[in-house]
């Protein structure tokens, strides 16, 4: 008897197949994960306790889509400057700098680089104009001047908000494509949060003479960024412990409503455990999402409407849907259902 292979030449033969084994790699992975299983085991353990069913566990929603890149940055639009214009103003020492800008390099240069280009060439005409430069200048060059330096002090800070909305490293760290971060994993925190410090105090002081930036600090710390989606897994590890909380509370909630509600005198199944986790992940998000604010807070001028509104809807502390807020209020509520049936049963 010949035996027939499968050539896997007409994609109608296979799609199917592979469509079915991609489905369940990721149902495993959405579902598998060392914080998902802490939870699923103190479910199952109060359940079992309660004499009730596990919870059929929710999958919970996804975080929101990122604001997309026009809807999340400044437009900033190219400025050429002329040859006459860069040698009238010579006196500066601005011409090589612009050059490099205008070069090839420069105009695909990343939006870090551009915002250090801004900043340095910011602070050459600024002390330009502080010098006796501007008196040697015909009224026209002088015009000419403090023009440009006037609008390159309005083009920095959208230039620095850029070098951060704009970076892939940012953005990245925001990713849907996540999943919850595991709970052996929130010293991460502690890696990324020098990143942010460093990139609040390059936003609030880019005005300052005495601070200067440098360019493999500042790559450096946008590349720590890029270790994880630091971000989108805290929101997603929040939202995990908010969904599989309130299902716990639901079999709280049925054994108080029924007529027996002391079946047992034992403790409620313990869960010190899982609680010193809930509390480290409350905590290193609150230290995380705080410092996120404090980064946007340091920009001087107001976010897109795109930036505001997500930040309200998923990085909020105060908002009650923000997972964060949702996290918390879950937790407690939790704990106090606890606490109530055990009373009951004294």
């Amino acid at each position: 008897m010949t035996r027939q292979f499968l050539i896997p030449g007409d994609p109608r033969r296979w799609r199917p197949a592979l469509a079915l084994l991609l489905l369940i790699g990721w149902l495993a992975g959405c579902t598998d994960g060392a914080a998902e299983r802490r939870l699923q085991d103190y479910q199952h353990r109060l359940a079992s306790h309660l004499a009730l069913s596990p919870p059929e566990p929710a999958t919970p929603a996804n975080i929101g889509d990122f604001p997309e890149r026009q809807a999340r940055r400044f437009p900033l639009e190219e400025i050429r400057h002329s040859l006459i214009d860069v040698y009238a103003l010579r006196g500066c020492h601005i011409s090589q700098l612009v050059a490099k800008r205008n070069n090839q390099l420069g105009r695909v240069a990343a939006p870090s680089q551009r915002w250090l280009y801004e900043l340095k060439l910011w602070r050459r005409l600024n002390d330009c104009w502080n010098t006796n430069v501007p008196d040697s200048l015909d009224a026209d060059d002088r015009q000419r001047l403090a023009r440009l330096t006037q609008l390159k002090t309005e083009r920095l800070p959208r230039a620095s908000w850029n070098a951060l909305f704009d970076s892939s490293e940012w953005v990245d760290s925001f990713s849907r494509a996540s999943s919850p971060l595991p709970p052996d994993a929130l010293s991460a925190v502690d890696e990324q949060l020098p990143a942010l410090a460093y990139l609040r105090e390059a936003a609030k002081r880019q005005f300052d003479p005495g601070w200067t930036p440098d360019s493999a600090t500042l790559e450096r710390h946008l590349n720590t960024l890029r270790q994880r989606p630091l971000t989108a897994e805290l929101l997603r590890a929040l939202q995990l412990a908010e969904q599989r909380l309130t299902e716990a509370s639901s079999l709280l909630e049925t054994a108080l409503a029924r007529a027996e509600e002391c079946h047992t005198a034992r403790p409620l199944p313990d869960m010190a455990s899982l609680n010193r986790w809930l509390t480290r992940l409350e905590d290193q998000s609150a230290r995380w999402l705080g410092a996120i604010h404090d980064l946007l807070e340091a920009h001087p001028l107001e976010p897109p409407t795109a930036i505001a509104d997500y930040r309200h809807r998923w990085l909020s502390l105060d908002n009650p849907k923000a997972p964060w807020p949702a996290m918390v209020s879950a937790r407690q509520r939790h704990q106090a259902l606890r606490l109530r049936l055990s009373e009951s049963c004294r």
